[in-house]
């Protein structure tokens, strides 16, 4: 296969996400930091809940503490019949917190079904979502809040920082990697308030649009087969595709944690792929309804999945791996300079920051992943599995399972 067309692929990708992206987001800076004072709707925290152990009950405590009139806040806890003690921790959190519920489905329906029971049983305005995993900042909810401008800006995410960046090699590289995704990926689609995925980590949505979306939500599925994974990025995709913004905020902010082990990385980097995948599959024929950058994007990052694993194997076939190889260090080296010299990374406490070195070890999981992860995800698109990163959960017996 010829490489000329691949590398054009890639400079295209660059040039939408680096060049064209920090250009929208400069000339367009007053727009993006619009926000609407005093606006305090009513807002009910959603948390779908499998196997997270104890990180549920931190995650509760640290949606208590949040800045927001007590008598507009509400908090929902979702268990998917989760296998461990997390559901036990969860009502720990309940009786130790105000304005605590804890749900429990009565089968594993997977994370969207789950969010929907808690929004179709709400009556608040706002709907935040928040992974179970996850710390949120005190200001978190009120910045989210505060962007709604218009109605027609359906949903607003916040930003996502590693809660353990330090723990070893993996957790380091995942800090930057965050980082990227966070500060300068987006930027295109933040310009354009037409963010393709805001994360579940801490994103708010207008309830009504939830609603309004709810029989496309619940009956998610590919030729048949029910679609659990990837509900991120289906449910941004669907807002967009309804005729609402979709925006991001850098001052609402959050953290989670990163895969410790490499099985716990490449089992959330193959849930992700699997999401890449079905997503470009499915909304491919809305792609040319969309800003021609954004289509741009969307139909170049399609054919980088798609393309890049056959011309991973032509390297190795013709003997220019090494090559191949060279490009992906050099890469990767000057993401990790950028890293090193942002003004937004050197100003984060100490501890939130890593060496640049540790981005190094990308140009050969990058390679990897594509090489590994897109024919897997090809082939297991079926899966209905929450692939947990696990993050310490005791393990019940079956009949202790049930509440």
């Amino acid at each position: 296969m010829e490489t000329f067309p691949i590398y054009l692929v890639i400079f295209v990708v660059f040039l939408n996400r680096y060049v064209f992206g920090f250009y929208l987001t400069l000339v367009r800076r007053r727009k993006l930091a619009e926000t609407i004072e005093g606006y305090e709707p009513t807002v009910t925290i959603v948390v779908p809940l499998y196997n997270e152990g104890r990180s549920i009950y931190d995650t509760i405590a640290s949606l208590s503490a949040i800045d927001y009139p007590r008598h507009k806040l509400d908090i929902t806890i979702v268990d998917d019949c989760s296998t461990d003690d997390s559901y036990q921790w969860a009502m720990r959190g309940a009786r130790a917190f105000p304005n605590v519920r804890v749900l429990r489905n009565p089968t594993n329906l997977g994370k969207r079904k789950g969010i929907n029971r808690a929004v179709r049983e709400s009556t608040a305005e706002i709907i935040v979502s928040v992974d179970s995993d996850v710390i949120v900042y005190p200001s978190a909810v009120r910045q989210l809040v505060r962007r709604f401008v218009s109605p027609r800006i359906g949903a607003v995410g916040g930003r996502v920082h590693i809660s353990n960046p330090n723990t070893n090699w993996l957790t380091k590289l995942q800090t930057i990697k965050y980082y990227f995704g966070q500060e300068h990926l987006k930027n295109l689609e933040r310009g354009l308030q037409s963010v393709m995925c805001l994360s579940g980590c801490l994103t708010a949505y207008r309830r009504h649009v939830l609603i309004e979306l709810e029989p496309i939500l619940e009956n998610r599925n590919i030729l048949g087969v029910a679609i659990k994974y990837g509900e991120d990025r289906f449910l941004t995709h669907q807002i967009i595709k309804a005729g609402y913004r979709t925006q991001m905020t850098m001052d609402a902010m959050c953290f989670t944690k990163a895969a410790v082990t490499m099985k716990g990385y490449f089992s959330q980097q193959l849930r992700w792929k699997r999401s890449n995948i079905v997503d470009f599959m499915v909304g491919i024929g809305h792609a040319w309804k969309l800003h021609p950058l954004l289509c741009l994007q969307y139909l170049s990052m399609l054919l980088l999945v798609l393309v890049y694993p056959f011309v991973i194997v032509t390297h190795i076939q013709t003997g220019q791996f090494f090559f191949l190889a060279m490009i992906h260090l050099v890469m990767i080296g000057g993401f990790s300079l950028v890293y090193h010299f942002s003004p937004s990374v050197r100003k984060l406490p100490p501890w939130m920051r890593v060496h640049p070195i540790w981005f190094l070890p990308m140009a050969v999981l990058m390679p990897v992943a594509y090489l590994l992860l897109t024919p897997l995800g090809l082939f297991t698109l079926d899966s209905s599995s929450w692939e947990t990163r696990g993050h310490g959960g005791t393990q019940l017996p079956p009949a202790k399972a049930a509440p």
